[in-house]
Formats: structure tokens, C-alpha cells, sequence
């Protein structure tokens, strides 16, 4: 899979302070670090946002949408726990730096999104950086991605009040989901939740705050 730039020495500088920020936010995953680093956050941003890529911040984009911190999509990353052999839904696509970063980690990535616009521009930055093995898909990501469960792990970039029963369903027994769960107007705890064969457990990783999780098409 190819680099997203050749970068200058200022980039490479820029890069590593990046992945130091990382490590001090309590990133420590190895293979985490190096999508974080392999991929490159400008692609995902447009205009005078491009300069602040490596900034540990959240940047608006388009829709009304931002693209999320990049500690919080390693933090997310890290705890999905995801393999090589993976098959993982992500629910929000956005920029598409989420599920360009679990393309670096898993075998396959599908990820939903309700605003066409956005599906559309994230899947021609996929294709320019040749991330092959992600599709991007126009929907109502709530309701998950029915034909292609049950999946090894589900990554949700935008707040639910629970978990989704819908993505519950087709998370695969042994797999991981992990979901911002709290209302969208206060600040909501990151969940992981694992399925087992006896049902689920869950666990409440840390405070975040994400766009609310919004049902239908944009």
C-alpha cells in the first residue's frame, strides 16, 4: 500500500513530533504507531486545515462534520485490538482517516456513511493513496451493514445513547465493538464491548466527545 506523500525533512520533523504526542497521550500499540505514521492526516483535510494535520486537535470538514483528534482514532484503534485477518465495520466514515488507518491493520474494512458527499470524497482519497481494501458505502450505518456481518470488529465514530442493538447483532462471538455511548450534548465514555458466548460484556474505556450518531441518509 503506498505512502500517502514523500515527505520533506519539515514533514518528517512534523511526523515524528506527531507520533511522540501519540505516545504521550498513552498510545503504545506499536502496529497502531506506525498506520498512524504511515498514513498521512493532510490527505483527509482541504484547504488552510491541511497546515494543522499533525496538530492533536479535531478539524472541521465537510457536512458539518470534523475529523477526529488523532490521539482519540489511535486510542479507538488501539482498543479495537484489530488483527490481520480482520474483517471490521466502521459506522461514520467522514474524512475516511479512520478507516484508512484500520486499513493498515485489519484484512478488511467497510465503512458506512450517511452524507453521499462524504462517502464519495473519502473513496477517491482511498483510491489515490491505493488503500485497496476498504469500501466505503452510502447508508444508514446505525442499522450496520447486514450482508457483510457478522464482522470481527465494529469501530463507531459518532455517539449512541446505548449500543446499537443492530451492531450487537452482527459483531461475531470472540469480537470487539467500540462506541462512544452518552448523550450528545455532554460529554459521553468510550466502550468496548466484547461478545461472548454467554452475551456481552462491556467496559468504559475513557471520556470523549463525538457528533451524535443520526439514523436515516444526510
Amino acid at each position: 500500500m503506498s505512502d500517502a506523500t514523500d515527505p520533506t525533512p519539515d514533514a518528517q520533523e512534523a511526523r515524528m513530533r506527531f507520533i511522540y504526542t501519540l505516545r504521550s497521550r498513552g498510545v503504545t500499540d506499536m502496529r497502531v504507531l506506525q498506520a498512524m505514521e504511515k498514513i498521512d492526516r493532510s490527505a483527509f483535510l482541504t484547504g488552510l486545515f491541511r497546515e494543522r494535520a499533525y496538530e492533536d486537535t479535531p478539524l472541521p470538514i465537510a457536512c458539518g462534520q470534523t475529523i477526529s483528534q488523532p490521539s482519540v482514532v489511535a486510542l479507538m484503534t488501539e482498543a479495537l485490538d484489530v488483527g490481520p485477518r480482520d474483517k471490521v465495520l466502521e459506522v461514520g466514515t467522514g474524512s475516511g482517516y479512520q478507516a484508512a488507518i484500520l486499513s493498515q491493520l485489519a484484512r478488511r474494512v467497510y465503512t458506512v456513511e450517511r452524507h453521499r458527499a462524504l462517502a464519495k470524497q473519502a473513496q477517491g482519497v482511498f483510491d489515490a493513496l491505493g488503500l485497496v481494501n476498504i469500501t466505503a458505502i452510502v447508508g444508514d450505518g446505525s442499522h450496520g451493514l447486514p450482508d457483510q456481518a457478522p464482522f470481527d470488529r465494529i469501530i463507531v465514530t459518532a455517539a449512541a445513547e446505548d449500543p446499537p442493538g443492530p451492531l450487537l447483532a452482527q459483531l461475531k462471538i470472540g469480537g470487539i465493538m467500540v462506541v462512544p455511548v452518552g448523550q450528545s450534548d455532554t460529554v459521553q465514555n468510550l466502550i468496548r464491548v466484547h461478545r461472548q458466548e454467554t452475551g456481552f460484556e462491556y467496559e468504559e474505556l475513557r471520556a470523549v466527545r463525538f457528533v451524535p450518531l443520526v439514523e436515516g441518509l444526510g
